[in-house]
């Protein structure tokens, strides 16, 4: 939502507040992208105004909503800490904050004040066919360092000052890597015993502030154990695992290898579009994950994701008009069909 707060309440620093022609604006940018792609659900981060969101997406047909957390209010007016939300057309019928193992968390070398750096969300929605599906919503760690330096100290000499800015950069970057990894992989262990306890199907989406493919979060697709008993990982590993929805999408096409006229016909794997840009440069951030349900090779699955999208026109050709107050993030949809 980049910076969802409601005049004339000022997030981060007491000068940074919209006025009610930009405010107007930013919501008005929302309801277009509903009313044009219309989602049955969806997850949102950076939300500071609960209250006139829930009332946005109300009025678009979202009856549902639901957060777990509040945002931190400094000095009355100053908002930081912004907490993810949910917005569902259909019933949410159980809500809750994921909370960690913190003995494992001890076991793994974090001290025993660490915490998700937001709250992650669950909410249970039943959902046509398959019914009551547990929904996560999350926002990991950023990479931005946390360790800050004084970047203009005049006691320091220039060189001395590239030197204290390049360590606390060196530091502060793993201090956040660690901190994004940790909570994917506690995340992980949590729903993996919720699937356990209800057998409910999974579905995870969210910002993840870094490739998925990345070492930091690959294990959020883990499809093969070691040392495991063939058979036993065969019959009941993936009903434990998630699936990126691209990729589920990419299967459900039969891109690859398609037989016409008895002719082997190789089609390109489509480009996936970025999500996040830093300068030039882009990045997917920003993930849809889903149970076995939802992935056609599964003999028991119900759907198939039969489209996927990224909306990411403001971000690659961004009208000034239409997109300046809009998201710095492009908006993954998955399209799930009842398979025939």
């Amino acid at each position: 939502m980049f910076n969802y707060l409601e005049p004339p309440n000022a997030y981060y620093e007491f000068e940074k507040i919209y006025t009610a022609q930009q405010w107007a604006k930013k919501q008005r940018w929302i309801v277009d992208y509903l009313t044009e792609h219309a989602p049955d659900v969806i997850g949102f981060q950076e939300v500071f105004s609960i209250d006139s969101l829930k009332e946005l997406v109300g009025e678009q047909g979202y009856n549902y909503f639901a957060v777990v957390d509040t945002p931190e209010v400094i000095d009355d007016f100053i908002y930081k800490r912004p907490v993810v939300a949910i917005a569902s057309k259909y019933p949410i019928v159980e809500v809750a904050a994921v909370e960690h193992d913190s003995e494992l968390a001890n076991a793994l070398g974090l001290n025993s004040e660490f915490t998700f750096s937001r709250k992650v969300l669950r909410a249970t929605i039943t959902l046509p066919h398959i019914g009551n599906t547990d929904c996560y919503v999350v926002h990991f760690k950023s990479k931005r360092p946390m360790i800050n330096v004084d970047e203009h100290n005049k006691e320091l000499t220039p060189e001395q000052n590239i030197i204290e800015i390049l360590k606390a950069n060196v530091a502060g970057g793993w201090g956040s890597t660690i901190q994004r990894g940790s909570e994917a992989t506690l995340l992980m262990i949590q729903m993996i015993a919720r699937r356990e306890a209800t057998q409910q199907p999974m579905l995870l989406m969210g910002d993840f502030n870094n490739e998925l493919t990345d070492g930091v979060l690959s294990h959020l697709l883990t499809s093969t154990l070691r040392f495991a008993p063939a058979f036993d990982a065969k019959t009941y590993l993936a009903k434990y695992c998630l699936n990126d929805s691209w990729d589920l999408f990419v299967k459900s096409q039969q891109i690859n290898d398609e037989i016409s006229n008895n002719e082997v016909i190789t089609k390109p794997t489509p480009l996936r579009a970025a999500t996040h840009y830093y300068g030039a440069s882009g990045s997917v951030f920003d993930y849809i994950l889903l149970s076995c349900e939802f992935d056609t090779s599964y003999d028991d699955s119900f759907f198939e994701v039969s489209d996927y999208s990224t909306y990411n026109r403001h971000l690659i050709n961004p009208d000034f008009e239409r997109d300046d107050l809009s998201t710095d993030h492009g908006i993954v949809q998955a399209t799930l069909t009842l398979r025939s």
